[in-house]
């Protein structure tokens, strides 16, 4: 199923989800321009968890998280990813407003690359992607729109129907899927490759976590009391 759309307007412009939009298509431009270096270029600017326990640089270690987040495997990698962030993003920020949002976003990028560690310490497989922090902001969303409704492109051999699912039920399936295939990672003999399912598993808890911690109270309206 590929979601294109949710049902939810948003009262102001997301400016910082599209610029987080345009920072991975950039990240994604800068890796193609690297050529034969390109190997060079993700061993400085991606995530390796084994880095952190070697006892070497641990501020450039943890600044790769932050670059990490704007590199991506491929053209398919970086679109699937975008497609997330625009449908779900935007509402999240249009709740938490426009600062609060972006430490939101990278806050659940940094929980869900030392989940992704927790369970893969002495991986050697670079880590890139946004789908971490994404994967946070899809739990925000979870919690705060979980009767929104998506839009969704379901394949039927040679038919593509168009139908509405609930936000609440399409996410809590994406979570369990994830968490499915983290477990089937972590029995897998090629541990620490291929996806990095569990960085999806904590980005979404802590996007459900951090989007109550940080969403701003609203006031009430003047004239109305509240009960």
């Amino acid at each position: 199923m590929i979601p294109l759309r949710d049902t939810i307007p948003t009262r102001s412009v997301p400016f910082v989800n599209n610029l987080l939009i345009a920072a991975n298509v950039l990240g994604f431009l800068l890796e193609l321009a690297q050529g034969a270096r390109l190997d060079e270029f993700l061993n400085a600017f991606a995530y390796v968890p084994a880095r952190l326990f070697r006892g070497g640089d641990l501020g450039h270690d943890l600044l790769t998280i932050v670059t990490a987040m704007f590199l991506h495997g491929g053209l398919g990698h970086l679109i699937g990813n975008l497609l997330y962030l625009w449908i779900f993003g935007d509402n999240v920020e249009d709740a938490l407003g426009h600062g609060r949002y972006l430490v939101f976003y990278l806050a659940c990028g940094f929980a869900a690359t030392f989940t992704q560690t927790l369970f893969f310490p002495t991986s050697e497989v670079p880590n890139i992607g946004a789908s971490g922090a994404i994967a946070g902001a899809l739990g925000g969303y979870f919690l705060l729109y979980p009767r929104a409704r998506v839009v969704t492109l379901v394949p039927l051999f040679f038919l593509f129907p168009l139908i509405e699912i609930p936000a609440g039920l399409y996410l809590f399936f994406w979570f369990l899927m994830q968490f499915l295939m983290g477990g089937s990672a972590l029995a897998s003999a090629q541990r620490g490759g291929g996806v990095a399912w569990w960085a999806h598993v904590g980005g979404f808890l802590a996007g459900l976590v951090l989007v109550k911690l940080m969403q701003p109270r609203r006031r009430p309206a003047v004239g109305y009391t509240i009960r």
